[in-house]
């Protein structure tokens, strides 16, 4: 369990225009790619909510949907909005579009010392076009209610980067090798912000079904 009490928000109110369509309702093995993430956090807290404006169909999901308190303003103002209404002074912040995310690597996470503002994994620099020298899984990250007076003073700029944030704040970084001890692969870090993007989804799903299958059939055969 985390040393300390964890609220745990999922961001589902982005416009999704690379998808064209409600990207957190989009199938995988036949359950909304939002079921997916929900069931992967759901030990981690006791504060469960998913940041949404105007999703009828999210009233099934049987937690707290908060609607944006500032529209328009994209993850950054997501992450406000999670923080504002968490409550906890710390909040794991995850995207509704990573089906595959680690619990292991989440509860690792959560149970780190809360000596941060923004606690966040960091990957190659070559897995977005960030600009520096590795990548920071922004929307992979627990932040504390420290962080509001910076992103309230980078919302009133219009400045919505948040790996911009990370400058303002006390950042602590995971490694890659770190990572990588409690999820090899780097699945947690696999989205879909577009069709394209899905499919590969649904294809590493396959995949790893395939290979679990495969496991249990050696293992069948090398026991007889």
């Amino acid at each position: 369990m985390p040393p300390t009490p964890l609220s745990v928000a999922v961001l589902a109110g982005g416009q999704s225009r690379r998808m064209g369509r409600d990207k957190a309702l989009l199938s995988l093995r036949g359950r909304a790619l939002l079921d997916h993430v929900l069931e992967r956090v759901s030990g981690l807290g006791d504060d469960l909510f998913v940041v949404a404006t105007d999703r009828p169909d999210y009233a099934r999901l049987g937690v707290r949907v908060v609607p944006d308190l500032l529209a328009g303003r994209g993850a950054l103002g997501g992450i406000h909005t999670a923080i504002s209404t968490a409550r906890h002074p710390y909040c794991l912040v995850v995207a509704c579009d990573m089906p595959f995310l680690s619990p292991e690597l989440l509860t690792y996470m959560a149970a780190l010392p809360r000596d941060f503002d923004v606690l966040v994994p960091t990957l190659d620099a070559s897995r977005s076009n960030q600009g520096g020298s590795q990548t920071f899984e922004t929307l992979h990250a627990i932040y504390g209610s420290t962080c509001l007076p910076a992103i309230e003073r980078r919302l009133a700029r219009g400045d919505l980067k948040v790996v911009d944030l990370l400058r303002d704040v006390r950042c602590r970084t995971i490694p890659e090798s770190t990572i990588r001890r409690h999820d090899p692969e780097l699945l947690s870090f696999v989205n879909a912000n577009t069709p394209t993007d899905l499919d590969q989804a649904r294809d590493r799903d396959h995949e790893a079904i395939s290979g679990a299958v495969g496991d249990d059939s050696d293992a069948g055969r090398t026991g007889r």
